[in-house]
């Protein structure tokens, strides 16, 4: 995997939060590199050259502001206006390895330049193929032993004399366990400086509002009211040329005129205006920035991200809504009403759909703890927001809706992690043309392809909805039951019809109705009046009495094997079942339908009663104030059914278990990891792809023979093949290989080879072989270039294993029916490169060509583990070779005795990939 380290300036976050440039050196750059050595103390200058000689410093400004060449590197780190460190790598005495070193200015230790820096030169490294980097350090340089040793990188160590001498693996991106503990450590350190550059956005300590007008009828002016009428406790101040105090606060004519640098400046001016507002932002001292303003063009947009940078602030929109974060009472939105505080991150790119759900949570109980319209996001987007919420304190559950990724490979990896500790849910957007066109209209950027999404989505954990009512049931039962530990689930109602459909809608979307145990049941009858039904579902009659009602939810839930229950009622005015319900002590995650209420989907709470909930406006009460344990909690008890999410609709309450349990069997898993493959030529597969692409520098198909090569590389099985040039070869390899043959037609270009009759089945003998070359001789004329001979391969279940590059998502692995099928049965599923074991189980048991693999009526399996195998080879292909744009091996024959390809065709381009787990920001430039 290549990288975009080194290759131009880029920006990240130090410890503190701070913005850093980073870029690489140039010649232009020998005095500032000169000056700095100069300005270095000597305890400083003594450790980076082991000496006090006065020749160092220009000694090694002529070194690292040397022309740039593959075999070295040097960057820069720059900070206020000067350079803050300088890291560079040259040759080492082993082939493949490069000797670092590492200066930062004596004031700015500690801020993690030096760490940064070598990540970056580890992104560089890798790209060029670097197998390991060394240096060597004084044993007193406590400081640069710690970078080292915090790195996340393996480590080998030695006394050499005076020196210690070390020894850094560079693991690549896509490998093992080793690389993932790198990646892991650089997750963490990245975490942490986006948390610190995110609080004067979500815990600001003052506020400026920039455009609020005199008429209370405007945007800027509807912000400023709700974050005064809001409750926030810090300064607010507004800025506006024409009033001295707006709303009961001071009004100043300009930003410079503030009389603090305000944490956080909210933004509604004309587009034309937005980058001078910001960079006076900037100067004043603001550290954080929301741009309302949309229509704000690419050159614009440049110019307003480019201030951010420069100033170390962090941007949310342009083209947003707002923020908000009701537990401090920060309503930087203009919404028409407050949100409640809650347990709920929301992270919208579309604003209105974010006011929405707002109104909703807020009205159901569930509220809110930060909100976050990201718009265009420029800056920050999800992955900021998800880092957020994974250490505020207050979110249990993280609610997105994102039409497009800037970096979908570093969201997968932080939406994992956040998984693990609550639920992520999102609702799919852009699944039709229509829908796609809309998105793009409405971010200024491409929507994701909807298979780039699910694959991202399923990799990562993220619970997926498929409408907006969706993802407001499954909110509302994530945001107060525990997770179900399974499927099963006890199904209560007292109306027997009821109990049929929820029975019917949990089989469908596959969890298990639960039958009571014998024992079970002889407690149930003493209970249940005549007519109702023991076994799941359990119809308890209307003539229930509540008491009786709840000591059967009693019951039903301490049986064995009960992950969840669904209790739905009817009430009617000779019962009392909802404050049953609610006082019911049962240990599992409860969800109820009460059958006449009008909402979709609301919180019932002991002592509710009976009656709906308040007229339209909600209970906006913060969850904590009485709701039961949320998705961090563990098991169940008392308080788990205190106050429990309430659908009108059996459905509802299904799919809402339904997503529950699926993220819990997710969660319940091992974290995975790429896995260790022997026999891998990675080398020879470079070199390979560099060759084609030296003979055809546009790229283009590769030719069979360098397929087969670059195939083997990664062991992928395909089945034995020669290449024939002309009917007598033709003949001759059908020979040497005996038996029934294939002969397929080459032609550059041609895709389906079935369907163009490129293809002949079964030939034996030299008659029907040269007959069938004659053939696609007729057929293709001049653009056949020769055939591929192979034996017939014995039957068994036909898939296609692929590769597609996207060009935000990097490489996909697909897999589905092959063969003829694969434009009737369709199914395709995909996963992000690269697929870990579980990963490629997964695929192999989703879609329609699943119950052939696994073995349907009595029919022996394929072997799974053979094609698991087939899959983790592809996808090692697939990470290491940006360059390969399409890869399909289609048919491959499953069988119980192993897999082969029996066709295969590989498109190779000019391509080279940024490394997404590079420590950097989003640089400066029009809109994605």
């Amino acid at each position: 995997m290549t990288a975009a380290a080194g290759t131009g300036r880029s920006y990240a976050l130090l410890a503190d939060g701070t913005t850093i440039e980073i870029r690489p050196v140039s010649p232009a750059d020998a005095d500032a590199v000169r000056a700095f050595h100069h300005g270095m103390s000597q305890d400083n200058l003594y450790f980076r050259f082991f000496s006090l000689s006065k020749q160092a410093p220009e000694r090694e400004a002529q070194r690292v502001c040397r022309p740039p060449g593959d075999d070295h590197a040097a960057l820069l780190a720059w900070l206020d206006d000067r350079v803050a460190g300088v890291a560079s790598y040259e040759p080492g005495s082993r082939p493949g390895t490069a000797e670092v070193a590492f200066a930062v200015a004596d004031d700015l230790h500690g801020r993690g330049i030096a760490t940064l820096l070598l990540e970056h030169l580890v992104s560089i490294g890798r790209a060029r193929q670097v197998s390991a980097f060394t240096a060597q350090t004084l044993p007193e340089n406590a400081r640069m032993l710690r970078v080292f040793a915090d790195a996340g990188l393996r480590v080998e160590r030695r006394l050499a004399g005076d020196v210690i001498e070390l020894t850094m693996p560079i693991p690549r991106v896509s490998a093992l366990t080793e690389a993932s503990a790198y990646l892991d450590a650089v997750a963490h350190r990245e975490s942490l400086a986006g948390v610190e550059s995110l609080r004067p956005l979500l815990h600001p300590g003052s506020v400026a509002v920039i455009g609020a007008s005199r008429r209370p009828d405007t945007v800027g002016r509807s912000i400023l009211d709700n974050i005064i009428s809001g409750g926030f406790q810090g300064h607010v101040y507004a800025v506006n040329p024409h009033a001295q105090e707006l709303a009961g606060v001071p009004a100043l004519p300009s930003v410079t005129a503030l009389p603090e640098p305000p944490d956080l400046a909210v933004v509604a001016v004309p587009p034309g205006s937005v980058a001078d507002v910001a960079e006076e932002c900037g100067k004043r001292g603001a550290r954080g920035i929301v741009v309302i303003t949309s229509a704000v063009t690419a050159a614009e947009g440049a110019e307003l991200l480019a201030a951010c940078r420069r100033h170390s602030m962090r941007l949310v929109g342009p083209n947003c809504f707002g923020i908000a974060v009701p537990g401090i009472g920060l309503d930087a939105t203009f919404a028409s009403a407050h949100p409640a505080a809650g347990s709920a991150g929301l992270v919208m790119q579309s604003g209105g759909l974010g006011f929405a759900l707002l109104n909703h949570l807020s009205r159901i109980g569930v509220g809110v703890s930060s909100f976050a319209s990201v718009g265009n996001k420029f800056d920050v987007s999800g992955n900021d927001m998800l880092t957020w919420w994974e250490q505020d304190g207050q979110t249990r559950l993280a609610v997105l809706y994102l039409e497009s990724f800037g970096n979908p490979r570093k969201f997968a990896r932080t939406a994992r992690r956040v998984g693990r500790a609550m639920p992520v849910l999102t609702v799919t957007a852009g699944r039709t043309e229509a829908g796609q066109r809309a998105a793009a209209s409405h971010t200024a950027a491409a929507a994701t392809p909807v298979i780039s999404r699910e694959a991202l989505f399923q990799q990562a954990g993220v619970i997926v909805t498929g409408s907006f009512g969706e993802l407001l049931d499954a909110t509302a039962l994530l945001a107060t039951q525990p997770v179900p530990a399974g499927p099963r689930v006890a199904v209560v109602s007292n109306v027997g019809g009821a109990g049929v459909l929820a029975a019917d809608a949990c089989v469908e979307g596959g969890l298990a109705v639960h039958q009571p145990s014998d024992r079970t049941q002889r407690q149930l009858a003493e209970l249940i009046p005549p007519g109702g039904a023991l076994t799941g579902p359990v119809d308890t009659t209307a003539a229930i009495p509540p008491g009786d009602f709840r000591r059967c939810l009693e019951l039903i839930a301490a049986d064995e094997g009960v992950d969840a229950m669904l209790a739905l009622i009817l009430p009617t005015a000779a019962n009392g079942l909802l404050p049953a319900l609610c006082a019911a002590e049962v240990g599992v995650p409860l969800a109820a339908v009460v059958l006449d209420q009008s909402e979709g989907v609301r919180l019932i709470r002991a002592g509710d009663g009976d009656r709906p909930d308040p007229a339209g406006d909600g209970d906006r009460r913060n969850p904590a104030d009485g709701a039961g344990p949320g998705p961090a909690a563990s098991g169940g008890g008392p308080q788990a059914a205190r106050t429990v999410p309430a659908y009108a609709y059996p459905e509802s309450a299904a799919r809402a278990l339904a997503q529950a349990v699926r993220y819990g069997a997710w969660r319940s898993r091992p974290p995975a990891r790429t896995e260790e493959l022997p026999g891998l030529r990675g080398d020879a597969a470079r070199e390979l792809v560099a060759g084609f692409l030296g003979r055809v520098p546009g790229g283009g198909w590769l030719p069979q023979a360098e397929v087969n090569e670059l195939l083997a590389c990664y062991q992928v099985p395909m089945a034995p093949s020669r290449i024939a040039a002309g009917a007598d070869q033709a003949v001759a390899a059908a020979a040497a290989v005996g038996g029934h043959v294939a002969l397929k037609a080459q032609v550059p270009g041609l895709l389906h080879k079935t369907d163009a009759g490129a293809v002949a089945l079964g030939l034996r003998g030299a008659r029907e072989v040269r007959g069938a070359y004659r053939r696609f001789e007729a057929a293709f004329g001049g653009r056949l270039t020769g055939a591929l001979v192979q034996p017939m391969v014995a039957d068994g279940t036909e898939v296609i294993i692929g590769v597609a590059q996207d060009a935000v998502f990097g490489p996909l692995v697909v897999f589905g029916p092959g063969g003829v099928a694969i434009e009737v049965l369709g199914g395709h599923s995909a996963r992000l490169a690269p697929l870990t074991g579980a990963d490629a189980d997964d695929l192999i048991r989703s879609g329609p060509a699943a119950p052939l693999l696994l073995g349907h009526r009595g029919a022996a399996a394929a072997d799974l583990a053979a094609l698991r195998d087939a899959l983790l080879r592809v996808s090692a292909l697939a990470d290491d070779l940006p360059q390969v744009a399409e890869l399909d091996l289609n048919p491959v024959i499953a069988r119980p005795d192993g897999v082969s390809a029996v066709d295969a065709r590989i498109r190779v381009t000019n391509r080279e990939s940024a490394d997404p787990f590079l420590r950097q920001l989003r640089q400066p430039g029009p809109p994605p």
